[in-house]
């Protein structure tokens, strides 16, 4: 049987599983070791099994994972997270729009403190959502502004998707946090300015708050102030020495982790039930993720061993003669339909195989291309019929916001977020000036 059948085999076979709803490690492990059996006998079969098993856990930065994922689940379950809205409800609240724009800054340092967009979304849809339509905020745009707020957790760092693609990229993770920090922030305040100027054009969307909400004294904004600001503290304090160079990578999560922990404990918040929840999250999610990479080392491998990669890129360039952005172009493009039914994780153990060792060989830069993988994930999950983050706001959001809402909330936002991706494309530098910078330092 030729190569190139086998690999079509082996990515059919792996779809095909997951459409019967098998979970993502589980499906893609499988075909890698069934495939690798078959191929290289017994002996063969196993090693490639064993052997991505050893990368594993011998990849020194992957302690960064649990590290993060702890500093986000303490300051999400012990409330830390509750005060910034009550920050931005006070400092906001005077603006048109105010608190849509506030919601998209708590966003943000939800993202610097958890990493994933669930947290996000979980956070916006239990916290800012009911106080933006209790306040008389039009319920498609505020819809629109969690959703796409949410889905900054996969780019600004520490992001936990970009630890991922890391190591199947084999790229720094320092450098891909760093590159996506500009073209995160840069997303956020085009968000806050396509709020600003809906609110400004239509004041009913997004109506000021009532002076008598907003008369506070001036010491009580400035305890909100404090309150609210300790999570950007945290998040100072772990990623100055990094960004320095006085700490490594993974000893910057572990002074994150321990200040988060130290942060409840003298708010008097760090009960018995916040830790044990925190550590049983941890857990949960940083075995889901080292069970996912294990089972894409896996499929790498034996994609390499079979050439196709070789096969694809001559495919592409020599028979079709495709320039090398219309081949980038293209591999955006599928992101975008896959991610209608799957989400980033899966994508990426599905396809990186095959993809970054092409964009490599195109001679696009793999941590730029990174950034370019997150932003399309971002707009993939806003993508109707079955975007992830639509599904996940639909079971969130109270009975008065329906699916067609939520469809229809998106739309601007996720033009937003093509124009931020041409930006990235077109100037590379936004993603890379950061890490340049700091790693030529």
């Amino acid at each position: 049987m030729p190569y190139e059948l086998i690999a079509i085999l082996m990515f059919s076979t792996m779809m095909l599983m997951l459409f019967t709803g098998q979970r993502v490690f589980a499906a893609i492990g499988f075909v890698a070791v069934m495939a690798a059996l078959f191929l290289w006998g017994d002996r063969g079969g196993y090693d490639i099994g064993f052997s991505a098993a050893m990368k594993l856990m011998k990849w020194y930065p992957l302690l960064t994972l649990p590290m993060f994922i702890f500093m986000g689940y303490v300051l999400s379950e012990s409330k830390i997270a509750d005060d910034l809205y009550k920050m931005f409800h006070v400092w906001m609240g005077g603006l048109r729009g105010g608190l849509a724009i506030g919601t998209i800054g708590l966003m943000v340092l939800i993202s610097a403190m958890n990493g994933l967009s669930v947290a996000g979304m979980a956070i916006g849809a239990t916290i800012a959502l009911p106080e933006l339509l209790k306040r008389n905020y039009d319920k498609l745009m505020v819809t629109g502004v969690i959703q796409a707020g949410s889905s900054l957790g996969i780019l600004v760092p520490p992001s936990v998707v970009l630890v991922l693609y890391a190591m199947i990229a084999r790229q720094p993770v320092g450098q891909l946090w760093l590159a996506g920090a500009i073209p995160g922030l840069m997303m956020a305040a085009m968000f806050i300015i396509y709020i600003a100027i809906r609110c400004r054009l239509n004041p009913e969307l997004g109506p000021a708050l009532p002076p008598e909400e907003r008369d506070i004294g001036m010491a009580e904004k400035l305890r909100l102030l404090r309150a609210g600001l300790l999570p950007v503290g945290i998040f100072a304090v772990m990623m100055v020495p990094f960004v320095n160079g006085w700490t490594s990578l993974v000893e910057s999560s572990a002074i994150g982790a321990i200040a988060a922990f130290v942060a409840a404990v003298l708010k008097g918040r760090m009960t018995r039930d916040v830790f044990e929840t925190s550590v049983r999250q941890t857990l949960a999610i940083t075995c889901m993720f080292m069970w996912i990479i294990l089972a894409a080392l896996a499929f790498g491998a034996v994609f390499d061993g079979l050439g196709a990669v070789r096969a694809i890129e001559d495919l592409f360039t020599e028979r079709l003669g495709l320039n090398p952005w219309v081949i980038l172009i293209l591999m955006q493009l599928s992101f975008i339909v896959m991610g209608t039914f799957l989400d980033d994780t899966a994508m990426l153990v599905i396809v990186a195989p095959l993809y970054v060792p092409l964009v490599g060989a195109l001679g696009f830069d793999l941590v730029w291309y990174g950034v370019l993988y997150t932003i399309t994930c971002q707009i993939a999950y806003m993508t109707p019929p079955f975007g992830y983050n639509l599904f996940l706001m639909r079971a969130m959001a109270p009975p008065e916001i329906t699916i067609k809402d939520i469809y229809r909330s998106i739309v601007p936002f996720v033009a937003v977020m093509i124009v931020a991706l041409a930006l990235v494309m077109i100037f590379p530098q936004i993603a890379l000036w950061l890490p340049d910078l700091v790693y030529g330092k």
